[in-house]
């Protein structure tokens, strides 16, 4: 019995550790959050793709913690709005950074 009891302890605490491994920081993403992020920026991607007005491949996205940025040259200032406007309307997006510039 007193070897089970062992047994139990380290494998739990191999555990607690592999756990806490995966565990999110200020400056780093846990797993889960990795997933959810790759999500979002799938949504947005795919919404701002289904918008007629925009020229998707123009826009790059990159989500950290819910966070999604948007970054590259577009036509206008119409387009910026709109692409912002697109990202903020997709499930799970904190808020978005606008990187856009008009070229």
């Amino acid at each position: 019995m007193n070897i089970s009891k062992r047994l139990a302890t380290i494998l739990f605490s191999l555990l607690l550790v592999a756990v806490a491994g995966c565990a999110s920081t200020s400056k780093s993403e846990g797993t889960g959050e990795y997933v959810d992020d790759a999500v979002i920026t799938s949504k947005v991607k795919a919404e701002i793709f289904n918008e007629p007005s925009l020229k998707s491949r123009e826009i790059n996205v990159e989500t950290f913690k819910g966070i999604a940025q948007l970054s590259g040259f577009v036509s206008s200032q119409a387009d910026i709005n709109k692409a912002v406007e697109v990202a903020r309307s997709v499930k799970g997006v904190k808020s978005v950074k606008n990187d856009m510039r008009i070229k």
